[in-house]
C-alpha cells in the first residue's frame, strides 16, 4: 500500500467486530507511529492502551452519546497523553515561538494520525475523540500527574465501510504568493 493509498482510504471506523486487538499488533502500530514529526524530536506523545472493563470508564467521560456507542463497540480505546511542559519550550521553560503550548497538541495530534494510518495499514479502524470530560476521563484512566489527556482513539477490525465524504477542492484549499 502507498502513502496514498493509505492516507485517501482510510476512513473514521464507528462500528467495529468483536474480535481483539493483540498486544503484539498495537506495539508495531505505536512503533510505526513513533516516527511521526515532533518538536526537536521531543516525541512527547504516550499511548495508553484501554481494553476489557476498564474501557468502560473513558466511555462514561464522554460529552456525546455517540462516543459511548463507538467506545462500546472497540475491543480497545487508545487515550493519547503527551508529556508536559516539553514541546514548544527551551530548556530554562520559555516558550520557543509565540504558539506557546500549543505545539504540545499539534505534535500529539500528528502522531494520532501517524498511529491512526499505521493501523489502518494493519487492516484495523480507528476514530479519534475529543468530546469528553478531560479531567474525569484523566482521573478515571490515572494519568500521570506529568501528562495531559489529548484524545481518545478507539481501535479494532472495522464492521462497516463507510464512502469517502466529500472533499474540498484543491482550489480552496491552496494558494500561492510571490
Amino acid at each position: 500500500m502507498t502513502a496514498n493509498e493509505c492516507i485517501r482510504n482510510r476512513r473514521s471506523i464507528r462500528k467495529f467486530t468483536k474480535e481483539p486487538v493483540s498486544h503484539e499488533l498495537l506495539s508495531r502500530i505505536v512503533e510505526t507511529a513513533s516516527y511521526a514529526p515532533s518538536w526537536k524530536n521531543t516525541q512527547i506523545t504516550r499511548y495508553i492502551a484501554v481494553e476489557g472493563e476498564k474501557k468502560a470508564a473513558p466511555a462514561k467521560c464522554t460529552d456525546w452519546s455517540g462516543n459511548t456507542k463507538i467506545m462500546d463497540s472497540a475491543p480497545m480505546v487508545i487515550a493519547v497523553t503527551f508529556i508536559k511542559g516539553r514541546c514548544g519550550y527551551e530548556r530554562d521553560g520559555s516558550f520557543s515561538t509565540p504558539k506557546g503550548d500549543h505545539w504540545q497538541m499539534y505534535d500529539a495530534g500528528a502522531a494520532s494520525e501517524a498511529f491512526c494510518l499505521a493501523a489502518y495499514e494493519q487492516g484495523l479502524g480507528t476514530v479519534i475523540m475529543g468530546l469528553f470530560d478531560e479531567k474525569e476521563a484523566s482521573k478515571l484512566l490515572e494519568i500521570p500527574e506529568e501528562r495531559e489527556l489529548a484524545a481518545l482513539i478507539a481501535i479494532g477490525y472495522p464492521d462497516e465501510t463507510p464512502a469517502a465524504p466529500g472533499r474540498k477542492a484543491v482550489a480552496d484549499l491552496l494558494s500561492y504568493q510571490s
